[in-house]
């Protein structure tokens, strides 16, 4: 094994595949790399950068700039091989940036994996950060890349993995947040935020993405009335993805059709929270608004009460 910016696990024989593997925020490779070794074949190289830890904590861009450095120099050495990339956390953001600024690489990669990667915008960062003043790594976390992996998957394998450990969240990243159009999803339960880097489960899902052939064709997205409210939901300025929290203490706002019904709350800090129920009383989505986006947030509401074009 060689040491580079990491754990690179190299034979000197023309690799099946190059396995990139990144870990994210507050974090060093140790964990995205044991999961690297539970999954990847005998002859893949595998690729683990270490951005350290401090560095996790300030700014994406040179974290980025540094992965397509590694990327780029790897890739080069082996012209035309196959790409695999498994990122957890800001390191499926991490990939995502990457892979926009490089296009040519798209036919290359068998397979993107998603690991509890706050695609939507973590909303722990936007509470930290709400106005997008650019405190620390809150900015960079905050920010809504659904667009960007919706084009990506469009054309790249793309697997999402979530982890429902609590309300709606891995107790950092609410499941929402970790979902978009194009890709295949699959959402595990009773497993943490920090340890969905290392779990075997984690290891199978991937292993069942890799090894059956249908695992590897992009799925048409599943349209159903509630799908489209959630996405209606999700286009209104300034909304944030959120964990479950709170819902038993909602209101019901309105109802809507096929049994589905729209809840509000307001915190003591007067944010005003956004769920939508099904007619079991199951929560279906939850999200936020700051204070500059209220009005937006109703003015949506009211669209979507009167709106039967979403039936």
């Amino acid at each position: 094994m060689d040491q580079l910016d990491g754990q690179i696990h190299s034979n000197d024989a023309q690799p099946d595949y190059i396995l990139y593997a990144q870990h994210g925020w507050a974090d060093v490779d140790r964990g995205i790399g044991s999961l690297a070794q539970q999954v990847a074949s005998p002859r893949a190289r595998v690729v683990v950068p270490n951005l350290g830890f401090v560095n996790t904590w300030i700014r994406m861009e040179p974290l980025i700039a540094r992965v397509e450095a590694i990327a780029t120099q790897t890739q080069a050495e082996y012209p035309d091989t196959p790409m695999r990339i498994v990122g957890h956390s800001m390191g499926g953001l991490i990939w995502l940036e990457v892979l926009e600024r490089h296009p040519e690489w798209w036919p290359l990669v068998e397979s993107l994996v998603l690991v509890g990667a706050p695609v939507g915008g973590a909303d722990l960062s936007r509470m930290v950060d709400p106005m997008g003043w650019g405190i620390g790594i809150a900015r960079d976390l905050g920010k809504n890349r659904r667009a960007l992996a919706e084009k990506i998957a469009a054309q790249v394998p793309t697997l999402i993995i979530a982890a429902d450990y609590f309300q709606g969240s891995d107790g950092v990243v609410p499941v929402e947040c970790t979902k978009f159009n194009q890709a295949s999803y699959v959402e595990v339960g009773g497993i943490r935020h920090d340890q969905m880097k290392r779990h075997p489960a984690v290891a199978d899902v991937i292993q069942a993405f890799w090894q059956h052939e249908s695992h590897l064709c992009i799925p048409m997205p599943v349209e159903t009335y509630s799908h489209r409210v959630i996405q209606q939901l999700q286009a209104i300025p300034g909304m944030t993805d959120a964990r479950y929290r709170g819902f038993d203490k909602s209101d019901l706002w309105s109802l809507l059709p096929r049994g589905l019904g729209l809840r509000t709350r307001q915190n003591k800090a007067g944010i005003h929270h956004v769920y939508l129920a099904n007619d079991r009383q199951d929560c279906l989505f939850s999200g936020y608004v700051g204070w500059p986006n209220t009005q937006d947030l109703y003015d949506a509401l009211c669209r979507l009460r009167c709106n039967e074009s979403l039936l």
